[in-house]
């Protein structure tokens, strides 16, 4: 007996779907998005605010003739999704648990992809369970000796009375077939095929290798029409500009060189020849914005303080400023209530896309500004392109050590992490900008060298001490730290008055009391 629904879209379009007892709802969400022109895997159906399951068909979605179904936009993460694979009688022989397992698996994991986690997790794993590569043996003359060859048992999978056995259906993902969130069971059996097994691996192979490769270059910036006719946002200029900042990135030259072992060798000498042998009293200091021809050479040295107070603490602020506002409560209460809403966790594709936009900002940049402070107060500071690895940055500072042969570590300020002496890179490796770098001995350095001077003494003498700028002090005006005077005190009809206004209504007094 056939009937029909009525699917509303968000832009109340309005889309017909003759249906019949055993039609699936997935089967009326593909019909009705292609009467309204849109993309099925971005829906789902509600029927009177209950979200319908699309695996079922509709004698059993509870569903009366000319039922009318709205469609909903779905979210772009997937949900989790509990699916139980009920495994024939010829597995009985693993003794597998109640002869199924179970595996909790993502929205759009693919067919083929869940068969493969049932094989290679769980208990699946540890029974030795076969299903995607199974062979049975056939004889040439049909006897049960002689020559023959082994063809391939392609698993069939039933999910509520519909049928999986095709490399195209396996290629579909678990929200196409309609289940996107709750517990589902699939009953798992084998059909033989007339394909010899090995020549079937290699068809498999090829076919998920060639469906793989038309996604990745299918574009993925094109834009798709909503139900309200709009577009989407088109990720294409962005694309263009992360493109564009790699090729300009690639096109900065490197700053830095491979030096050999010999002249390491030479370098690690605690000797006063260094790179920065023109740095004296008279010679001027390279222009912080100029990147150096050398890259062990510092653009900059800095030493510390003569004042033992720290220049933060010689600040006199007001104790009105340590007074927080009206503002900040606002503001207070407005991250508190942000904190208390829900947030979905972020899409595979958004993730993606973020990881894009931080490439194309790290590729953006030119160069920066390296400083490292030492245990003794003093600073240097090198300017480095993309070339520059953690290397680099520690042969630097052995160039300008008293003791380069004693061991150190350099480590981000506010507990970050330590950059190690290897290839990583400074910008798109540790994803450095313009910071400041501790320096501090290793353990095992004994306590005579920790108490001599860290740089060498021509280093030192080309130091200019960090001029930091002087504020002025904030003085409150004398209005401002007199009291606020308290409001007078009315008196007369309108204290009379405030009173009559105070007393309690007579439902609400006590009983027993007049």
């Amino acid at each position: 007996m056939a009937s029909h629904v009525v699917v509303i879209a968000t832009d109340l379009r309005r889309a017909t779907v003759k249906v019949t007892p055993v039609t699936y709802m997935i089967d009326v969400l593909d019909e009705a998005c292609k009467k309204l022109n849109l993309s099925s895997d971005k829906y789902l159906l509600k029927h009177q605010n209950k979200q319908l399951n699309l695996a079922d068909p509709f004698r059993i979605a509870g569903l009366s003739p000319g039922a009318k179904l709205d469609l909903i936009v779905k979210s772009n993460s997937p949900s989790v999704v509990t699916v139980a694979l009920k495994l024939p009688e010829s597995e009985s022989r693993l003794g597998i648990p109640n002869g199924r397992v179970t595996e909790k698996v993502r929205s759009d994991t693919s067919l083929w992809k869940l068969l493969r986690q049932f094989e290679s997790t769980g208990a699946g794993a540890q029974k030795g369970l076969n299903i995607t590569a199974r062979g049975i043996p056939q004889t040439s003359n049909g006897a049960g000796s002689g020559s023959g060859q082994l063809f391939w048992e392609t698993p069939v999978l039933q999910v509520i009375g519909r049928e999986f056995s095709t490399l195209a259906d396996f290629q579909k993902n678990l929200s196409q077939i309609g289940i996107n969130s709750g517990n589902h069971l699939m009953q798992l059996s084998f059909k033989r095929t007339e394909t010899p097994l090995h020549v079937a691996m290699q068809e498999v192979e090829r076919y998920f290798k060639d469906v793989t490769d038309a996604k990745s270059a299918a574009p993925a910036a094109a834009p798709v029409a909503d139900s309200t006719g709009g577009l989407k946002a088109d990720t294409g200029a962005q694309s263009a500009a992360i493109v564009t900042a790699t090729s300009s990135a690639a096109a900065v030259p490197e700053q830095t060189q491979a030096i050999p072992a010999a002249n390491r060798s030479e370098q690690a000498q605690p000797t006063d020849a260094v790179p920065v042998a023109a740095l004296d009293g008279s010679s001027a200091i390279p222009a912080a914005t100029s990147t150096p021809a050398d890259p062990l050479q510092p653009t900059a040295v800095f030493s510390p303080s003569s004042s033992s107070t720290p220049a933060a603490a010689r600040i006199q602020d007001p104790d009105s400023s340590f007074v927080p506002s009206i503002a900040h409560a606002k503001l207070h209460q407005h991250h508190l209530l942000q904190r208390t809403q829900n947030k979905r966790l972020k899409s595979d594709h958004e993730l993606e896309a973020d990881a894009a936009v931080r490439e194309a900002k790290l590729a953006a940049i030119k160069d920066i500004r390296v400083k490292v402070r030492y245990p003794d107060g003093y600073q240097t500071q090198w300017i480095y392109g993309h070339g520059a690895t953690g290397a680099t940055l520690y042969q630097a500072v052995r160039s300008v050590m008293r003791h380069a042969d004693q061991p150190f570590k350099l480590s981000l300020p506010a507990g970050g992490p330590v950059i190690d002496d290897g290839p990583k890179h400074l910008i798109k490796g540790y994803g450095l900008r313009d910071t400041m770098v501790n320096c501090t001995w290793a353990d095992s350095v004994p306590a005579t060298v920790r108490k001599e001077p860290f740089l060498k003494q021509t280093v030192t003498k080309a130091a200019q001490e960090v001029k930091m700028p002087e504020l002025p002090n904030v003085e409150s005006d004398d209005e401002e730290e007199q009291p606020a005077k308290a409001p007078p005190v009315k008196k007369g009809g309108d204290d009379d008055g405030d009173k009559k206004g105070k007393k309690l209504p007579k439902w609400l007094k006590l009983p027993g009391k007049k």
